[in-house]
């Protein structure tokens, strides 16, 4: 009866603690909010210190991206794509998908290709005074955050601007970034702590992106592969994020949402798991630093 009990309380007390642990991914957030804000922010205005515009370059190299795309395949190589895989039949149309799908991208790459050397960027916060780690994950996605809301609305004021419809749809477009940044999270948190210990990941995870940037639907709609195909390109966590972005954004459909639920709940995990692998393992930062 004893051992009975010791097993129900062992059990009862490992939930209590997966169950902290998971809310410890929004409570961070809560309780380090205004440290988190003060560093975004610095780390937004650093980035165009000394420039002759600052901040204002956030705006201007989207628009030139934009235009650059636009020019070159749209008007360079005349890129078309079929009815059957856009709305836009227009000379626009594959500017307007490559841009939307970069955004998304970007936003990725940013924040992962950072995240093995967050922690060997700030070696005096492990060694010398007492800081909240975890948090430096938010501060990468924060900054990232803030030149895709840029980007976006450069993609916004462009529809307007060539007489392309804004759909009402696009108010369903932070439900599908939410499980996105979750899972860019837990990714940066695992890579961050990876990273402390295994110096050569940041080159590794250099040429996963690059495989992963021409494997995402990127630079075509998934709908244009074949069936037998398309499947395996939804194995890329890329690739159903930007079909459900250009979904609500450009054609004015509906998000998949038995396949936000499948997301969200494998976003959570990767969270949960990132945020608990980063925990464990912080005690031997100092050690090998």
């Amino acid at each position: 009866m004893l051992t009975l009990f010791q097993t129900l309380t062992f059990h009862f007390n490992s939930l209590q603690s997966s169950t902290r642990s998971f809310s410890k991914i929004f409570l961070i957030l809560k309780w380090h909010y205004p440290l988190i804000a003060q560093l975004i922010k610095r780390e937004v205005l650093g980035r165009y210190r000394g420039s002759f515009l600052g901040l204002l370059w956030s705006f201007v190299n989207p628009i030139l991206m934009l235009a650059v795309y636009t020019f070159v395949f749209s008007i360079v190589f005349e890129v078309r794509l079929d009815q059957a895989h856009t709305l836009y039949d227009d000379k626009f149309a594959f500017a307007l998908l490559l841009f939307a799908g970069l955004i998304i991208f970007n936003l990725f790459s940013e924040c992962v290709s950072r995240a093995p050397g967050l922690i060997l960027a700030n070696v005096n916060y492990v060694k010398k005074i007492i800081f909240p780690l975890e948090i430096l994950p938010w501060v990468t996605l924060g900054s990232a955050l803030f030149h895709a809301g840029i980007n976006f609305l450069v993609l916004l004021v462009f529809l307007i601007s060539t007489d392309h419809p804004i759909h009402i749809t696009l108010v369903f477009l932070p439900i599908i970034i939410l499980p996105f940044l979750l899972f860019i999270m837990g990714l940066s948190w695992l890579l961050a702590s990876i990273g402390v210990f295994v110096r050569d990941i940041g080159q590794f995870i250099g040429l996963v992106l690059t495989v992963l940037l021409f494997m995402s639907a990127i630079f075509y709609p998934a709908s244009a592969l074949p069936e037998s195909v398309r499947d395996y390109l939804f194995l890329n966590p890329l690739t159903f994020i930007i079909e459900q972005v250009r979904s609500v954004t450009l054609y004015g459909q509906l998000p998949d949402w038995n396949g936000l639920a499948v997301y969200y709940a494998l976003a959570l995990l990767t969270a949960w798991g990132g945020l608990m692998w980063f925990e464990k393992t912080r005690k031997g930062f100092a050690d090998v630093l």
